[in-house]
C-alpha cells in the first residue's frame, strides 16, 4: 500500500511539475477557411514562465484513424505549410520530415538564452486536407485547443472566418470543451456570429486545463470548399508499387535476354561428356561453385588411382570417427588448376600432423599419458603422402575458397562474356536504384515504400548472380550432363548389368559424378544386387568385407564429414458527425522547454 501511494504521489509531482512551468494568461485564434481547400490559422499566446525557459513547442497531430457517415474506416493525413514565427527563432520539420511522423513539432526559442515572465508568442500556419466530405455537408472540425498542453489556459478566444457567400450561426456551428469523447454542447463559451464570421469567448473563471480540449464544429454547404483530390489516389498512396513492378519487369527483360539458358534437349548419355570431370559436371549443371562439386573429386581421383580412403572409428570416449585420405600418385601436371589446388593442398607436408600427435608431443609425460587415453588411446599414425580430414577443420577452408574461384574461372569458356559484363552493369544499377528510388519512395510515399524497394533491390541483387548464360559449346555439354544425369536418376537394372559387362569399373567410375549431382546413395543402391564389389581404394577399419550397401552408408557418411571440416571457418569471438471535444482535426499540444 505504501509503495503504491508513493506511485500515485510520484505521479501528481510528475504532473504538477509539468503543468506549473508557465500559465496561458490569454490564447487568441483567427482561422481563415479559404473556398479552396485550405485554411489559415494564427494563434497567439500571452503567457507566463514562472521558470527560466528557452521557450515554448507546439505539436500538431498530422495522422488520423476516421470513420465516415457509411461506417467505413479512413486513414488521413492533413498537411502543415506556410509556418511562421513572428519575431522568435524557431524549428520546424521540412515537407519530408512530416511524412515520416504522425505529428509536427513547432520549437521556438533560443537554446543559448533563457527567459522568465510574461512572454507573447504567435503562430501561424496553413492547413491542407483538413475538411470532411460528405453527400449533404462539409464539415470543418477542429480542435481549437489540443489537449496535449502542458499548461492552464485562463482564457480562450476564438475567430473563424468562412468564405463570404457563407452564412454562420447557431445552426451550423457547435462547439465542445472538456475531455476527449464528451459530446455535450459547451457552456464555456459565449458566442456570436457576423454574417460569415463567429466569434467566440470563454466566461468568466474559465479554465483548460491539460487532457482538455476546446474543439470547433461547423457544417458547410456542399460545393462551398473545394475538394482536393489526387488525379489518381492509388498513385498518391500506392504509386511505389509500380516502381517495384518496374524494376522486376526490367530485370526480368534482361535477365530473359542474358542469363537464361537457351531450351536444351536432354541427350541420353551414359557417362559424363569426355574431359569433364565431377567438379566441372557440378558446376556446369547449375552454374553454381558449390562445395560439394570439389569434394566429388575425392571418388574421382580414387577410381584414377590418385589416392586411396580410408574410414577410421572412434578410439575413445571423447574421439570422433575420422578418415584418412592416402596419397598413391601425384596428379598430372596438366590436371585442371583447381583438382591441383585441392590434392597438393590436401597433401602438403603441414597438414600431416593430427591433434593426436600434438598431444604425444606435449612435454610432460603424465599429462600426455592422461590426456591419449581420454582421446582415443593409441593415435592414428600418420605417415608421409596421408593426412587425417580431422587435422584440416578450420584451416583448409581457404584452400577450398581458392579452388573454388579456379573452377568458376575455367568453366567461363561454356559461358557467353557479354552475360559477365551486363552481370556487373546490372548490378550496379541495382545497387544506385536501391539509393536513389528507395530516397524517392521515403519522400513520396514514406517509410514502407522506401523498405519495399529496397528489399525489391536486394532480392534482384541475389538473382542477378545467376546473370549466366552458357554458349553453344556450354549447351552441348549441358545437354549431355542432363542426359547423364537423368540416367543416373532413372537406370535400370538390367541396363546397368549390360554396363558393367562392358565396363566392370562403371559405378566406381560415376560415382564421382552421382555424388556431384547429389544423387549417390541413390545411385548406390541401384548397384545393391548386381553383385559388384565396393571399390579398392575405399576400406574401413570397422569391416574386413564391405558390402554395397554397408560401403554406400560408410562413404556417405565419410563425404558429409569431409565437406562440413573441409569448409569449416575458425569461430569469431562477440557478444550479442456529432461532434465531441477533441475529436476534430488539430490533435497536438505543447509545452516549455
Amino acid at each position: 500500500m505504501k509503495k503504491f501511494v508513493s506511485f500515485l504521489f510520484a505521479i501528481l509531482v510528475f504532473t504538477i511539475g509539468h503543468t506549473q512551468d508557465f500559465t496561458v494568461n490569454k490564447y487568441e485564434v483567427d482561422i481563415y477557411i479559404q473556398p479552396e481547400g485550405y485554411f489559415d490559422v494564427v494563434e497567439n499566446y500571452d503567457l507566463t514562465f514562472e521558470r527560466y525557459k528557452h521557450g515554448i513547442y507546439r505539436t500538431i497531430q498530422t495522422k488520423y484513424d476516421l470513420t465516415n457517415a457509411d461506417g467505413q474506416q479512413e486513414k488521413r493525413k492533413i498537411k502543415i505549410s506556410n509556418i511562421e514565427v513572428p519575431g522568435h527563432k524557431f524549428e520546424a520539420p521540412f515537407d519530408f520530415e512530416q511524412k515520416l511522423s504522425d505529428q509536427i513539432n513547432i520549437k521556438i526559442g533560443d537554446k543559448d538564452k533563457t527567459i522568465i515572465g510574461p512572454q507573447h508568442y504567435e503562430i501561424k500556419y496553413r492547413v491542407h486536407n483538413a475538411f470532411l466530405f460528405e453527400a449533404s455537408e462539409i464539415s470543418f472540425y477542429w480542435n481549437i485547443k489540443p489537449d496535449g498542453w502542458y499548461a492552464d489556459f485562463h482564457q480562450i478566444n476564438f475567430r473563424v472566418h468562412a468564405p463570404d457567400n457563407i452564412g454562420l450561426g447557431r445552426d451550423n456551428s457547435f462547439v465542445y470543451s472538456g475531455y476527449r469523447g464528451d459530446s455535450d454542447l459547451s457552456k464555456d463559451f459565449n458566442l456570436s456570429f457576423n454574417n460569415n464570421v463567429i466569434t467566440g469567448q470563454s466566461i468568466d473563471n474559465f479554465v483548460s486545463r491539460p487532457n482538455e480540449n476546446v474543439t470547433l464544429l461547423i457544417k458547410l454547404p456542399v460545393n462551398s470548399i473545394k475538394e482536393v483530390k489526387p488525379f489518381w489516389p492509388f498513385w498518391v498512396d500506392h504509386g511505389w508499387t509500380f516502381i517495384v513492378v518496374g524494376l522486376i519487369t526490367a530485370f526480368y527483360a534482361v535477365w530473359n535476354k542474358y542469363g537464361k539458358d537457351e531450351s536444351v534437349v536432354s541427350t541420353t548419355s551414359y557417362y559424363a561428356p569426355e574431359n569433364i570431370d565431377p567438379a566441372m559436371a557440378g558446376f556446369l549443371i547449375n552454374d553454381t561453385d558449390d562445395s560439394s562439386d570439389l569434394i566429388a573429386l575425392l571418388p574421382h581421383w580414387g577410381s584414377k588411382g590418385y589416392l586411396k580412403i580410408e574410414e577410421i572409428p572412434k578410439k575413445g570416449l571423447f574421439s570422433k570417427a575420422d578418415t584418412k585420405l592416402i596419397r598413391v600418385k601425384p596428379l598430372p601436371a596438366d590436371a585442371p588448376a583447381y583438382e591441383l589446388e585441392i590434392f597438393n593442398g590436401l597433401f602438403d607436408d603441414s597438414t600431416s600432423i593430427n591433434f593426436g600427435e600434438s598431444i604425444l608431443l606435449s612435454k610432460k609425460g603424465k599429462t600426455k599419458g592422461v590426456l591419449n587415453k581420454l582421446f582415443g588411446g593409441d593415435q592414428t599414425e600418420v605417415k608421409p603422402g596421408e593426412v587425417l580430414v580431422s587435422s584440416l577443420e578450420n584451416s583448409f577452408y581457404t584452400t577450398m575458397n581458392s579452388a573454388k574461384g579456379l573452377l568458376k574461372k575455367q568453366a567461363q569458356p561454356y559461358y557467353e562474356a557479354k552475360s559477365r559484363k551486363v552481370k556487373g552493369i546490372t548490378l550496379g544499377l541495382l545497387i544506385a536504384s536501391a539509393v536513389l528510388l528507395s530516397a524517392i519512395g521515403l519522400f513520396v510515399w514514406g517509410p514502407i515504400a522506401a523498405a519495399a524497394i529496397v528489399i525489391t533491390c536486394v532480392i534482384l541483387i541475389f538473382l542477378n548472380t545467376y546473370m549466366v548464360k552458357k554458349n553453344a559449346k556450354g549447351n552441348r555439354i549441358f545437354s549431355e550432363l542432363k542426359g547423364f544425369k537423368k540416367f543416373i536418376k532413372v537406370a535400370e537394372e538390367n541396363k546397368l548389368k549390360m554396363l558393367l559387362q562392358d565396363d566392370p569399373g562403371y559405378f566406381e567410375n560415376t560415382m564421382g559424378y552421382a555424388l556431384a549431382f547429389g544423387l549417390f546413395e541413390k545411385w548406390a543402391k541401384k548397384f545393391d544386387a548386381l553383385d559388384i564389389p565396393p571399390p579398392d581404394w575405399y576400406s574401413s577399419s570397422t569391416a574386413h568385407h564391405l558390402s554395397m550397401n554397408n560401403f554406400s552408408k560408410s562413404f556417405s557418411s565419410a563425404m558429409t564429414s569431409v565437406k562440413s571440416t573441409m569448409v569449416s571457418t575458425p569461430s569469431s569471438s562477440g557478444s550479442s458527425g456529432g461532434g465531441s471535444s477533441g475529436g476534430g482535426f488539430g490533435g497536438g499540444g505543447g509545452g516549455s522547454w
